[in-house]
């Protein structure tokens, strides 16, 4: 049920979310006007479609990812975006790189820019780390799953991309040894990853 003062509590949602919804909104029972009003009195910015934050929130170099997972709850974030996340290398991504079970739905996403890639059984649940960024609750894929994943989808990122990952996980002890070949297996990339792994230590 709506509270009696909805802009009350869409900014008690916003406050406490980090990030709402408009779908979240009219889930309380809350006509999605009093989210244009907000905007309108510079207490909510809207920052994609259907995506509000307070006017007032900080704003921190993850903003992106929290807003994609704002949009997609269920994606995990992964592959060039992950290693920008755990400072692995140099990459720089233009566009949100998200992990997504085989069989879900394709995002309805126009901004911010996304990347689908698509997962499936171990290689999708495993080596999920939860983060709080900005209020929200996002999913990366931690540094040796990372850098596993990069070596299965090196004919989408690059070689170069996979080895720099891999000596910078080494390099700052971010992924020991045993961690990054259980992720090669779990990734099915063990055979590609062990000779250069074996160069590097």
């Amino acid at each position: 049920m709506a509270s009696t003062d909805p802009t009350t509590e869409i900014l008690r949602m916003a406050k406490q979310a980090g990030v709402i919804r408009r779908r979240d909104v009219t889930e309380r029972g809350i006509h999605p006007e009093y989210l244009r009003r907000l905007v309108a009195a510079r207490e909510l910015e809207r920052v994609s479609r259907g995506i509000y934050c307070l006017a007032e929130a900080e704003v921190t170099e993850h903003h992106l990812l929290a807003v994609v997972a704002g949009r997609i709850p269920e994606g995990v974030v992964c592959l060039l975006s992950a290693l920008r996340f755990h400072e692995l290398g140099t990459q720089s991504p233009g566009r949100v790189w998200v992990a997504l079970d085989r069989r879900a739905a394709k995002p309805q996403l126009t901004e911010p820019r996304v990347h689908i890639v698509r997962f499936s059984g171990a290689a999708l649940t495993q080596g999920v780390q939860t983060h709080r960024l900005e209020g929200v609750t996002v999913k990366v894929y931690c540094p040796a799953k990372t850098v596993a994943d990069c070596f299965k989808y090196r004919n989408k990122t690059g070689l170069d991309v996979a080895l720099e990952s891999l000596k910078s996980a080494l390099h700052t002890r971010k992924a020991s040894i045993d961690e990054l070949l259980r992720y090669a297996d779990i990734c099915r990339v063990r055979k590609v990853m062990q000779p250069y792994l074996n160069a590097l230590v």
